[in-house]
């Protein structure tokens, strides 16, 4: 049995290793076929976690689901059977040390994403997986077959088909060559990702393909993504990185997102961890979010009541009577917000701060405890983690990942409708996904 994967990412290259590993497969003598259409894999795993490459995340598994946006239960079998530490138990065994920092993230001991690609390639060279590089799949062939059949092996949810029972080939170009050429494909997974960072080849090739095999696609939209903000001073504050600051997200006046942690100035807005979390908060509100007012709260002394604020404010004012504000001000900030602050609570710079009334120093306070910046939406794909949206899971078998609809054809990773906040959650939807598609596809 000719079983073939289609995409060289963190999914297809689990996928094939757990279908060309898989005891059915040593039985049977199944061949194991990865198709990448890079002249290299692991192109998107290469530069995650800023090229460091958050494997996974050390959680217990029940907090693994509290950090996926959506679909959870669906993730169920996927992630028992295959969970963070049978992922960090399978690259340690392939010769990939890890180490586990701050949040629980897993990274490889050397920092170095390569080594997890590496270890992949290792057990795909180990196990005899056929690599096919600068190959892309064009389309997918499906077998015909009387009106009122049905297709899929899971159970419940089946969709009557009047055109296609099963995946027979699939029609391949060579970029190299650019010749043209047909390969049988008994079962066949596509893990070909989303849309994010278009240049490592998510360009959304799978949503075609599911959508071609009569498969629903939930719209996408980028995801773990910066925000663009309306502010023209936000652009002055530009490589500014505040670290133990609270965020919050409000939509139409409703609070949608809340957390401590480090965010990032932009030319365009912000970025950073919480802002990257926020953004699918933002996105995962009914309907289109950005049709509202949403609004960026940001605290820079979450540590502080807004009393205490007052009273270390006025401390500062007592000891420095005779100094302008911008100058007093020095010590509550980074240099690059001290010119922007005063602009903000509306004070003039060079006041002295004997001259600053309680109401322009409570507007002070208030400002320090409640930066707020209006959301104009988010960044694009080539600036996405991840893509929100993709193939309906309910039209996937959550116990397999095999198609309900087509029999033989299976789904992993991204390309399906599945996203999760950062720390590594999202890297082990990849591998538990993956896996279960590759034993499921060698059974």
């Amino acid at each position: 049995m000719d079983i073939v994967v289609i995409g060289g990412g963190a999914a297809g290259m689990m996928a094939a290793v757990a279908a060309a590993g898989a005891e059915s497969s040593a039985a049977s003598g199944n061949q194991v076929f990865l198709i990448e259409k890079n002249e290299k894999l692991g192109k998107k795993l290469f530069i995650t976690g800023k090229g460091r490459c958050n494997v996974t995340n050390a959680c217990e598994v029940e907090d693994f689901f509290q950090n996926v946006m959506e679909h959870a239960k669906f993730l169920y079998s996927a992630v028992y059977g295959f969970d963070n530490r049978a992922v960090m138990d399978f690259f340690e065994n392939a010769g990939c040390p890890l180490k586990v920092e701050r949040g629980q993230r897993v990274f490889p001991k050397s920092d170095h994403s390569s080594d997890i690609i590496r270890a992949l390639e290792r057990e795909l060279g180990r196990l005899g997986v056929h690599v096919l590089l600068n190959t892309e799949v064009r389309r997918l062939r499906t077998i015909p077959v009387e009106n009122g059949a049905e297709a899929g092996s899971s159970k419940g949810g089946k969709k009557k088909l009047t055109c296609r029972a099963g995946i027979s080939a699939i029609e391949l170009y060579d970029r190299r060559t650019r010749r043209k050429s047909e390969m049988n494909a008994d079962r066949l997974i596509v893990a070909t990702g989303g849309c994010s960072y278009v240049l490592t080849g998510s360009t959304g090739d799978g949503y075609r393909f599911a959508a071609e095999c009569g498969h629903s696609i939930i719209p996408t939209m980028p995801a773990l993504v910066p925000f663009a903000v309306k502010e023209d001073w936000c652009h002055a504050l530009q490589g500014l990185s505040l670290k133990n600051v609270q965020v919050s997200v409000e939509l139409d006046g409703r609070q949608i997102y809340n957390d401590f942690g480090e965010m990032l100035f932009t030319h365009y807005g912000v970025s950073g961890p919480l802002i990257l979390s926020a953004s699918s908060h933002y996105v995962h509100q009914p309907g289109r979010a950005g049709n509202g007012t949403a609004r960026l709260l940001i605290d820079l002394k979450p540590a502080l009541t807004q009393e205490q604020l007052d009273k270390r404010i006025l401390r500062e004012f007592d000891e420095n009577k005779n100094k302008q504000f911008k100058n007093v001000i020095n010590s509550l900030f980074p240099a690059k917000l001290v010119p922007v602050m005063p602009v903000l609570a509306k004070i003039d710079a060079g006041k002295r701060v004997n001259e600053i009334t309680r109401e322009e120093r409570e507007r002070f306070v208030r400002t320090i405890k409640c930066m707020e910046l209006t959301i104009t939406g988010v960044r694009d794909y080539d600036e996405a983690v991840i893509t929100k949206g993709g193939v309906a899971t309910s039209e996937v078998s959550s116990s397999t990942m095999e198609s309900r609809l087509v029999r033989g054809l299976y789904f992993a990773g991204e390309v399906l409708d599945l996203d999760a906040l950062t720390g590594g959650f999202n890297l082990q939807i990849a591998w538990s996904t993956g896996y279960l598609a590759g034993i499921s596809a060698a059974c």
